[in-house]
């Protein structure tokens, strides 16, 4: 390697922070993360762990780093992506990790690189004591933040294909170590309106989308936003909101399509089913009272919620490490969505758990703090140790 291996999971997670994998699947591009699952790769391999790349379209593949103790003793499956947000509008160097003020700074320092830094320091070090009695795996996946791909391919193709079984996978995101057995899932589609072209030197020859849209706008914030009433007590109310729009292709045209982009948050025990058709119902309103409107509902794109009630074992346990830690060990709810329910859907009980503050995700200026970071090391490396019996009981 042409660089020294990293010193401290700060020094790790400065260089993990130096590349860009910022996700572009709204642009066609794929495999952003390769070259740092590369260097994850190669650092890996110097410190005697075994790496595995799970491909899933040339370059782009998921990164396996396993350490395996004992052929009978369970496995733990730890996950974090590798995938980050846009940086524009940012006010830091969203590639330059700087250590500032007990904080490291950068794009995905915060969402969710500080996670995958911490777990592979975890794992490291617990080796190096010789304390490490479980079997332990950790997923670098990829495009979390846009379509799931990663954790889909490795839940429905790549993990049946591996001769163990996890006993149970923490998922790493900002939750400032605080354990989430639940959080909301997300419906999100679009609604598209039609009109009919012509030149803006007389608008009555045409038909406006936009100005259609205005009414369809209006309807659904009235008649079925602002009337969600469905709530869990984990994570809260569910809510819906449009959040693009587009519409018209030059100044000078009266624009005959425009469209918005919804999206929904469901909390756990919902029917997703019943959502468009409760929106459909509202547009059917509108079509009576405008027999001209042309308006359609496309098809949604999906991601499950994760429901407490399947993960009470782990959770359960992940909270003993906890309390005895003096950590808050109560499970909670969060209202953005993980990785976490892809692996409930094939049923596995996962949870989700990491250093950093959901409120910093994303941000113009994304941070971790030092101690939350070096928190998820000795959290993860506690989870690591326990004997073999503590995930088998």
């Amino acid at each position: 390697m042409t660089k020294q291996l990293p010193r401290s999971c700060v020094e790790l997670l400065q260089r993990m922070v130096s590349f860009n994998t910022i996700n572009r699947m709204e642009e066609g591009i794929h495999s952003v993360e390769h070259e740092l699952a590369a260097c994850l790769e190669q650092l890996a391999l110097a410190w005697n762990l075994t790496a595995l790349r799970l491909p899933i379209a040339d370059p782009a593949f998921n990164l396996l780093i396993t350490h395996q103790v004992d052929s009978t003793a369970p496995w733990l499956l730890f996950d974090s992506h590798l995938d980050t947000v846009d940086v524009q509008g940012m006010t830091i160097d969203p590639f330059g990790g700087e250590l500032r003020n007990g904080k490291i700074f950068g794009r995905g320092a915060c969402d969710t690189k500080g996670t995958g830094a911490a777990m592979l320091w975890a794992l490291k070090s617990a080796i190096e004591c010789q304390q490490i009695s479980t079997n332990v795996a950790i997923l670098f996946c990829i495009e979390e933040e846009y379509s799931k791909t990663g954790v889909k391919e490795f839940v429905h193709r790549q993990l049946p294909e591996l001769d163990w079984h996890p006993a149970g996978v923490i998922v790493g995101e900002p939750t400032r170590m605080r354990l989430v057995s639940g959080h909301k899932g997300t419906v999100r589609w679009n609604i598209r309106t039609r009109g009919v072209a012509a030149h803006s030197s007389n608008p009555s020859q045409g038909k406006s989308a936009i100005r259609s849209m205005m009414h369809v706008i209006d309807a659904i914030e009235k008649h079925y936003t602002a009337e969600l009433q469905i709530s869990h007590p984990l994570v809260g109310k569910a809510q819906c909101s449009i959040n693009i729009i587009r519409g018209g292709s030059v100044i000078n045209v009266i624009p005959d399509l425009c469209e918005i982009w919804l999206d929904r948050r469901v909390v756990p025990g919902e029917d997703v089913d019943a959502i468009l058709p409760a929106v459909e119902s509202v547009l059917n309103k509108l079509r009576a009272e405008d027999p001209d409107l042309e308006v359609e509902q496309l098809s949604p794109r999906t991601d499950r919620t994760l429901s407490p009630e399947l993960n009470q074992e782990l959770s359960r346990r992940v909270g003993q490490v906890l309390e005895q830690s003096g950590l808050p060990s109560e499970p909670t709810g969060a209202p953005f969505g993980t990785d976490a329910c892809q692996y409930e859907s094939i049923g596995l009980q996962a949870v989700v758990l990491g250093p950093g503050d959901i409120a910093k995700a994303h941000s113009a200026d994304e941070f971790i703090e030092v101690e939350q970071l070096e928190n998820g090391v000795d959290i993860y490396g506690q989870l690591m140790t326990q004997p073999p019996g503590f995930w088998e009981e």
